[in-house]
């Protein structure tokens, strides 16, 4: 991934944060007929240090897990936070000089390491639990996989296999708008709130955040 030293993002409790909260992850692994991507929910742990590990599942009739079984396998996992577009119009900048261009502002977390698959009925079942807790948290009734009858849930977890990711490398990038001037940053700030969208008023708090750590 291209990096300019001003977006590059290297606390690692800031980068599992992102993990958290867009969690479904794109795992790229090379396969015997070329590259193959997945789109898998994943929860990380910060254990083993520096990294962590991700942990996540797919369906048994998946080709992924046999093509990974029998060893270990390089793989690399992007998760992606807001993507908003940034008009120019929000910058003084264009008043000034009319020197400006669109771009887009995003946050991504690159996870790289050796993929292990888990065929094992007790670990997908604790997985699933957690995996399920932690996205039902927040609901007023939270549903519990021991909601649903035990020999369905026995029958929906055989049918799946689990994936555990521990991390040898962890790149973020949070081009945030750090390489505009501060009014132009201000501006942006200002578009993106007017804007109203979740993934615009996400990227209004990055973006002032990014200004008081400058200030």
């Amino acid at each position: 991934m291209y990096m300019p030293e001003v977006f590059e993002e290297r606390d690692v409790d800031t980068l599992h944060q992102l993990i958290g909260a867009h969690s479904l992850g794109a795992l790229v692994t090379m396969t015997a007929t070329g590259l193959d991507a997945n789109h898998i929910p994943f929860l990380v742990d910060a254990d083993p240090a520096p990294f962590g590990t991700l942990r996540g599942h797919v369906a048994r009739a998946n080709p992924l897990w046999r093509d990974v079984s029998g060893g270990q396998a390089n793989a690399l996992v992007i998760f992606q936070g807001p993507q908003p577009f940034i008009s120019p119009s929000w910058y003084p900048t264009k008043q000034e000089t009319g020197r400006v261009v669109p771009t887009w502002n995003y946050v991504v977390v690159h996870a790289y390491g050796r993929l292990r698959i888990v065929d094992d009925r007790a670990w997908v079942g604790s997985h699933l639990s957690q995996l399920t807790d932690r996205h039902e948290q927040h609901r007023d009734q939270p549903w519990k996989i021991t909601d649903a009858p035990p020999e369905f849930i026995d029958k929906m977890a055989a049918a799946v296999v689990g994936l555990e990711l521990t991390v040898e490398r962890l790149i973020g990038k949070w081009k945030v708008s750090q390489n505009r001037s501060l009014p132009d940053r201000e501006g942006v700030v200002k578009g993106l709130t007017q804007d109203g969208s979740p993934a615009a008023r996400v990227m209004a708090g990055l973006v002032q955040a990014s200004v008081k750590s400058r200030s």
